[in-house]
């Protein structure tokens, strides 16, 4: 058995391992307009499976996901995020939707893997405030976005034991292609040009099995934008911890699962 103290000390190193570099990725790109939903990962198995998740991170950037498996290896899936926050200095909103549909099969030594294609939109505005708290700067703007995804469920297994219950981990990847565009967008009202820019998520996650179909997710991975500027940058890094519960799938792929 894992001492309770030990069992810390793994969730502390994973959080700081994730949310050390999105922090940091945070304060590097305060001036992007553009927060990266999290990547879905549903590793759907069989027809008639659906995964929900709810999540959120240190920006206070929560995501609603949903995938369901609506025929033999081909699946519908949805993502809402949605961040809304007030500092001292700047005012930030931020929602944005996803659609996608893809394709999953599961591999001879039973992991999982997934492809999908989507396209999403949204809306985006910030305003930045002097110390005397009058307006400095307003940006405003609506995005589009199309994108591919690849998703990967790694065979290696560990499981964290506390008291007298085994809770197995499984460990995946995320892959994600975007070509994001910021449209409509206005600098105090002035129109401006359209920005656009090609963006890699490459992204990590680790479940813990709760109890049932309940399970705890821990995600983080890092935005790599192709064209550098001012207002669009892929800055502001993935780092999701959320709760995601997946019914009427196999399990045989997963970690202590027979």
């Amino acid at each position: 058995m894992v001492p309770p103290q030990k069992l810390f000390r793994f969730l502390l190193t994973a959080l700081v391992r994730g949310g050390v570099p999105a922090a940091a990725a945070a304060l590097a790109g305060c001036t992007s307009l553009y927060f990266p939903p999290p990547p879905h990962a549903p590793l759907l198995t069989q027809k008639g499976e659906f995964y929900g998740s709810i999540s959120t991170n240190q920006q206070n950037n929560f995501a609603f996901q949903g995938a369901y498996a609506f025929a033999d290896h081909l699946a519908a899936a949805g993502t809402f995020s949605s961040l809304h926050r007030a500092k001292g200095d700047k005012t930030e909103n931020f929602d944005f939707a996803e659609a996608s549909v893809g394709y999953f099969t599961r591999i001879p030594d039973k992991r999982v893997l997934e492809v999908y294609v989507g396209a999403g939109g949204g809306g985006t505005d910030r305003t930045e405030r002097n110390p005397e708290q009058l307006t400095m700067r307003r940006l405003e703007g609506s995005l589009s976005k199309v994108f591919v995804q690849v998703n990967y469920a790694s065979k290696k297994k560990r499981s964290v034991h506390l008291g007298h219950h085994d809770f197995p981990l499984s460990y995946g990847t995320a892959l994600r292609l975007s070509y994001v565009q910021l449209n409509n967008f206005r600098i105090d009202g002035q129109g401006q040009a359209p920005i656009g820019n090609v963006i890699f998520e490459p992204i990590t996650f680790t479940r813990v099995q709760l109890a049932g179909p309940f399970q705890l997710q821990l995600m983080s991975g890092q935005a790599f934008g192709f064209h550098p500027n001012d207002y669009l940058k892929a800055a502001n890094s993935v780092f999701q911890l959320g709760l995601i519960i997946g019914l009427g799938g196999s399990n045989s792929w997963k970690p202590g699962a027979q």
